[in-house]
């Protein structure tokens, strides 16, 4: 194991020359996926007209569920025949199938040679899901995986209704046919008439993919997009929170009964629960939340993950019964970095900086970002700030001492205010919201998705997962695109979670 980020900064990939082995894998013709290209946004427009004239993931999550029940487990639960101490591997938001997906495959190789299977949280392909693109950005970079790999799908996965998914993960035999027509001129029927579907031929290619990842060792079958697994002392319950974050009523009944029962359970969510220093408990159509569920002292939840937002954070929150519940987001494993200088100073539900974690550090964060628009907009002199420059300016913007261990202090100037400032930086939260700076919204949603950069480091994690009767340890390891992370890739966060 190297130096993580934590330590210095060449533990975080910054002055390293020396680009990793997994250049090799990459394959010759990859796609590149820019969101400000208009293609991809309007392929990828579902999620949006939901929002306008309605969601019908719940109606075809039902249709879904009922194709496949023939021999599922009615409960959904894949009962498998773990040791008491046991492993596995969580990997959030991965199939862009670039340089970024792939750099995380050595890693995870050699911290997952040992694992008893993988789960895959959100967004397994982008931009729409397509069956035929999971040759590039599933098969391929986890051909040499020689276990099970779960999935839960992202919104991505659902631009297309999921037929991709349900083919690979479920053995789905093809696309769903036709639901009843909507009525005319209804919001259903406005939305039926711009809605994305996949293109007729899809999948023609997957018979060939699927070789790619067909031992026996490797060879899973899951009951729907939505299921639970019992493994060893634990069970692990993937949801599916569709397209807008959010559970149908029969997912919800099904959630609240698998949750009850006194073996200890992780939750791992497309949508997570606690993120950027705020709480989103992820409502569930007829009433409640998730959230509920899971603080619940009687379903015994130990740790909420979830992918959507693609890099690392973790929040250990105390509840008023004394147990500390960890909710985690784990979505680094290969697509567009999201910024986390953008996190103002953490204080929610009684967790403080002191307590938070996350990958990229902020300064780090900050410093990806200058480089990144340096380049773009040609003004790298304007723009650039070094890791320590980065540093320096969120440590007084937040009132946050040094993450990394400090060496010489840069003085922070007024550009470097400037620059802080027009990238989103958040602000320490007594001071106001007047002054956050407005343009920390559109920098989520606009500048992040164009983020996309082939120039390490990467700042890409996954997570492995040790399971003992007693406990379990959660460790976030890093993938940076440079040779030495590559070799010992170094663990960003590690937690031990009871029990008992």
């Amino acid at each position: 194991m190297s130096e993580s980020s934590r330590d210095t900064a060449e533990g975080a990939g910054w002055g390293v020359s020396a680009r990793g082995e997994y250049l090799r894998l990459v394959p010759r013709q990859a796609e590149k996926i820019s969101w400000l290209n208009p293609r991809h946004l309007w392929a990828a427009r579902n999620g949006v007209l939901a929002s306008w004239f309605g969601d019908p993931t719940g109606e075809v999550r039902a249709r879904w569920a009922a194709r496949a029940a023939d021999g599922a487990p009615a409960d959904r639960v894949i009962r498998r025949d773990d040791p008491d101490r046991f492993s596995f591997l969580v990997i959030g938001d991965t199939g862009e199938g670039g340089e970024p997906q792939y750099a995380v495959v050595p890693g995870l190789l050699k911290e997952g040679r040992d694992t008893a299977f993988a789960v895959l949280a959100s967004d397994v392909i982008y931009p729409v899901g397509g069956a035929d693109d999971y040759g590039p950005k599933f098969f391929r970079p986890y051909q040499d995986y020689q276990a099970p790999i779960y999935a839960i799908p992202g919104n991505h996965d659902w631009y297309e209704d999921l037929a991709g998914f349900m083919r690979v993960f479920c053995d789905a035999a093809g696309p769903l046919p036709p639901g009843p027509a909507p009525r005319p001129l209804t919001r259903a029927w406005l939305r039926s008439l711009l809605w994305h579907r996949p293109r007729p031929g899809d999948g023609e290619h997957l018979d060939e993919a699927r070789k790619l990842r067909s031992s026996p060792a490797q060879r899973s079958v899951q009951p729907g997009p939505y299921w639970a697994i019992d493994a060893g002392p634990v069970r692990i319950v993937g949801i599916d929170t569709g397209l807008l974050g959010t559970l149908d009523a029969g997912q919800g009944a099904w959630l609240r009964e698998v949750s009850r029962g006194p073996r200890p359970k992780i939750l791992v969510t497309g949508s997570p629960l606690y993120v950027d220093g705020a709480r989103h408990p992820c409502p569930i159509e007829g009433g409640g939340t998730v959230d509920d569920i899971v603080r619940d002292p009687a379903h015994r939840y130990v740790a909420a993950i979830g992918g959507d937002i693609h890099n690392y954070q973790r929040y250990p929150v105390r509840l008023d019964d004394g147990r500390t519940l960890q909710y985690v987001v784990a979505g680094g494993g290969g697509a567009f970095t999201h910024a986390t200088h953008t996190i103002p100073r953490v204080d929610v539900a009684g967790v403080t900086e002191a307590d938070f974690r996350c990958y990229p550090l902020r300064g780090d964060s900050l410093a990806f970002y200058s480089a990144l628009y340096g380049r773009r907009t040609r003004l790298r002199r304007f723009f650039s700030l070094t890791e320590a420059e980065a540093a320096a300016v969120i440590a007084e913007r937040l009132g946050i001492g040094p993450t990394r261990a400090p060496g010489a202090p840069a003085r922070v100037t007024r550009r470097m205010r400037l620059v802080a400032g027009l990238l989103g930086t958040g602000r320490r939260p007594d001071r106001g919201k007047r002054l956050r700076l407005p343009v920390r919204k559109a920098y989520q949603s606009l500048f992040s998705p164009g983020s996309a950069t082939y120039r390490p480091p990467f700042f890409k994690s996954f997570l492995r997962i040790d399971v003992s009767p007693t406990e379990l340890r959660l460790r976030c390891f890093a993938a940076t695109g440079q040779r030495p992370q590559e070799v010992a890739p170094p663990v960003e966060d590690e937690v031990t979670v009871p029990l008992t």
